[in-house]
Formats: structure tokens, sequence, C-alpha cells
């Protein structure tokens, strides 16, 4: 990572770093850093990290000017300094933390943005050029709303969130505090409702009049969608990740630290616990309900009505079943291949 124009570098020394990321200093607490890289792009000023014990003879060999690395190497002779952690890539993404920050927006309104006059504004709020903010809607303090994004009536947005371009609110949608969200979202639209008149054979919209609720300390990603609740809420819990291209459908509970990877798709009215991991491409039928702390695979599915429980336990398929268990079922069907 380079600073540039997305990133501001903050230089600091070894020993600073070690502080803030609660490791243990091997060497010279003095080295000065001015950023992070990858083992094979390091340059002097540069922290790297050795995860694996596989990793750090060549993290050592490198020309970075120090290594973040585990337990493994704290009774190795170190060519270089070292922070000795218990969780080497959680202490170097705090690390980037403290080296790097973000460039702040200027407050204020661009003169280009169309801002109701019953909207309420918290201090320090930058709004980029574009932007509508519609009546009665509240930004917290410190919060970025980038360019061309649309924020409807009566929308809440809490303290020190960042919203990027093209982000798209419906009215009465309500944000937590430091919530992220990327380019080209689109919060609180009309879930996917309809009932067939039997005797036209015409669909009818079903009330999409719900709420969608989004916690503290969420993060979305670019072009993801999520939908308001038909007659009663959405709720993405606090801490939650979400990665670019996912669908949430209404009337979904999804619980605190889930972790939601690309183009996955989740049906109406699903609830998913705490500590839950979805792959990419997971599928999800409305009414179903996942356990805290499952772990579902890439491209898994789980249909309609069904619960999944297994704290820890990987599951994989379509319909999902523990991973053991699914392996063991293509081994029998490559061995029933072979004999015709």
């Amino acid at each position: 990572m380079r600073p540039g124009k997305i990133l501001l570098v903050r230089p600091r020394s070894l020993q600073e770093v070690g502080e803030f990321v609660q490791a243990r200093l091997i060497g010279d607490g003095a080295v000065r850093l001015t950023g992070i890289s990858s083992i094979q792009s390091a340059s002097p000023s540069d922290l790297v990290f050795a995860e694996r014990e596989k990793d750090l003879q060549p993290a050592l060999e490198s020309r970075a000017g120090a290594v973040i690395t585990g337990e493994f190497a704290a009774e190795k002779t170190n060519s270089k300094p070292a922070l000795i952690s218990a969780h080497p890539r959680l202490a170097f993404a705090r690390a980037a933390q403290l080296l790097y920050v973000a460039p702040a927006p200027k407050p204020g309104n661009h003169g280009s943005a169309v801002v109701a006059s019953s909207a309420r504004l918290g201090k320090g709020v930058a709004i980029g050029e574009r932007v509508v903010i519609g009546e009665s809607a509240q930004i917290g303090d410190g919060t970025w709303i980038g360019p061309g994004s649309v924020i409807g009536a009566n929308v809440s947005i809490g303290r020190n969130c960042r919203l990027y371009p093209n982000v798209t609110i419906y009215p009465a949608v309500r944000l937590g505090d430091r919530v992220t969200i990327h380019a080209g979202a689109v919060l609180g639209s009309d879930g996917f409702g309809y009932v067939r008149d039997p005797a036209t054979g015409r669909y009818e919209k079903f009330p999409q009049v719900g709420r969608l609720e989004i916690e503290d300390d969420v993060e979305i990603g670019a072009n993801t969608t999520v939908d308001r609740g038909a007659l009663d809420v959405t709720r993405i819990g606090r801490g939650t990740k979400i990665d670019n291209l996912v669908h949430v459908g209404h009337n979904c509970e999804i619980g605190e630290n889930v972790v939601i990877a690309a183009q996955t798709g989740l049906s109406g009215s699903i609830t998913i616990e705490k500590n839950v991991v979805l792959g990419g491409q997971v599928g999800i039928g409305e009414h179903a309900h996942i356990g805290e702390g499952v772990m579902l695979g890439g491209q898994g599915g789980i249909l309609p009505n069904k619960v999944l429980r297994g704290k820890g336990i990987a599951f994989w398929g379509t319909p999902a079943r523990p991973l053991r268990e699914y392996l063991k079922e293509l081994a029998m069907l490559a061995r029933l291949a072979k004999r015709e």
C-alpha cells in the first residue's frame, strides 16, 4: 500500500506501532516506518507480516524494515526488528490503521448539492457534488456523503459515517454510527413481494411499508442492495460486513459480526444469528434460519424454511450439509463414475 490520493501516510517508529497493536518488540524500536507492504514488494521503510512459519524466512530476507510475526519466531535469531503477536494478521491490519489515514473531506455543502430546509446536519458534515438530501433527514457529526448520492426524507444517519458516490437511501432508513456504504449501494428499496390474482393471473404488489435499520460499525459493499421490511423491519446487526453485489431481501434479521461475501442472495424473512460467515454466491431461501457461528462455503444453498445449526461447523453444497459429509458424498460419486 502506497500513500497517494486515497490514503495519507503518518510515519511512525516500530516501537509506536508495537505499543498500538499490543505486540512484543524484538530489536531496534527506533526503525522508522512509512508504509505496509507484501513481502515481495517491500521497501526499507515498510512493515510486512508473516502469519505462518514458512513465511518467516522470506520476510526476514526481504527489503522490509520490520516484520510482524507470531510466537513461533520469538526464540529465533532475527535479522531485522520484529513485533511478536498472537495474531499477526490482525496486528498488521491495526498497524495499517495507525500508519494511514483517509483524507478528511472538507466540511460543508458543495454548491451543487440540494439540501431540504428541514434537514438537520451535524457538525463537520461534508456534502459532495450533486447530493440530494430530503425533508427532515438527519445527518450526524463528521459524516461524509459522496457525490451523486440521494438521501430520502426522514432518513437518519449517525456520526462519522462514510457514504461513497452514488449511494441511494430510500425514505425513513436508519443508519447507526461509523457506518460505511460503498458506491452504488441501494438501501431501503421495496422488497420483492407480490400476490397473484387467480381470476386474472396478474400479480399485485404486497405492501412494502416497513423499515430498514443498520446498526453501528456496519460496512456494505459496492452495488449491494438491502430491502426494507414489508410490514416490519429489515435489520443489519452491529459490526456486520457485507461484500459487493449482495442482495438482502425484505424482513431479514442479520445478527452482529456476520460476514457475507460477494454475490450472495438472501430471500425474504431470513434470520442469521451472530458470527455467521457466508461465502461467495451463497443462496438462502425464504424463512430459513442460520444459527450462531455457522460457516457456509461458497455456492452453498439453504432451502426455504430450513434451520442450519452448528457453531464453528463448516457447511457446503446444496442443500448445505457438514463439510465432512459433503466430501464423502463427492468421493462416493467419483467412485461410482469410475465403475461405469
